[in-house]
């Protein structure tokens, strides 16, 4: 639902300059293994392997992405083509009662496959249960109304774009609980020699772009993979960049 709603938002805006568009939908292998461990499988480049082959192949003229779901480093001949106006970069913990993250009970369980996310709760919270879980945003909320977990962490994005507000939901700051690179942040990947580049500037806004070039840089220099605890939080203020 979200990687369709993302797509529309992409298409809306290709539309609205005269833009024919048509969205293809490709179901990727991280989709078909939704139970398994991304880490023990080849990490979040299962779910964009087969659409970049698309683009590779002239399948797909362009490719809509969550960022923080693009390997740092491309495959040859593909490139960012726009990065649209950052959402809320920051993660959220959604409870099952109120109380918010620092009113779950001790050995709380919270529900999550990222091992960001993971080493972060545990630093501020040692006492917490971590529980691996995939799915999409919805398919989480909806394990987490079906007990067995206390809380879950889902990006503010995704809630945004779904249009979910949970009952029982608590923004973290992105200097305590930093983000992943990337994250909330739509990116447009294209063939680095298709024209259609100069079309997709259209839909680029370039202090989103620079944070995504600085936070994709960041895991470039450290190798680091979706199996790496590791987050990055650029921000462009003036001709200052922060991280």
């Amino acid at each position: 639902a979200l990687a369709l709603a993302q797509a529309r938002a992409v298409a809306g805006r290709l539309r609205g300059v005269g833009v024919a568009v048509e969205i293809s939908v490709i179901r990727t292998e991280g989709d078909r293994l939704a139970d398994a461990r991304l880490a023990a499988l080849g990490g979040k480049g299962l779910f964009v392997r087969a659409i970049e082959e698309a683009l590779l192949a002239g399948k797909a003229d362009a490719a809509v992405h969550s960022l923080k779901d693009l390997p740092a480093v491309l495959p040859r001949g593909l490139v960012l083509g726009a990065c649209l106006e950052r959402g809320d970069p920051r993660d959220v913990v959604v409870t099952r009662a109120a109380g918010g993250f620092d009113g779950l009970p001790e050995a709380a369980v919270l529900g999550t496959s990222s091992p960001r996310r993971r080493a972060l709760a545990l630093r501020l919270r040692p006492d917490l249960i971590v529980e691996p879980l995939r799915g999409n945003v919805d398919t989480r909320l909806r394990c987490l109304e079906g007990g067995g977990l206390d809380a879950v962490v889902v990006g503010a994005a995704g809630l945004d774009r779904l249009g979910i507000v949970p009952a029982h939901a608590e923004p973290f700051r992105p200097d305590v609980f930093i983000p992943a690179a990337g994250q909330g942040i739509i990116a447009v990947e294209a063939r680095a020699d298709d024209p259609v580049i100069m079309t997709l500037q259209v839909l680029d806004h370039s202090p989103t772009h620079l944070c995504a070039l600085a936070e994709r840089s960041f895991l470039r220099r450290l190798g680091a993979s979706c199996a790496t605890a590791t987050g990055a939080h650029a921000r462009a203020e003036g001709r200052r960049l922060h991280m």
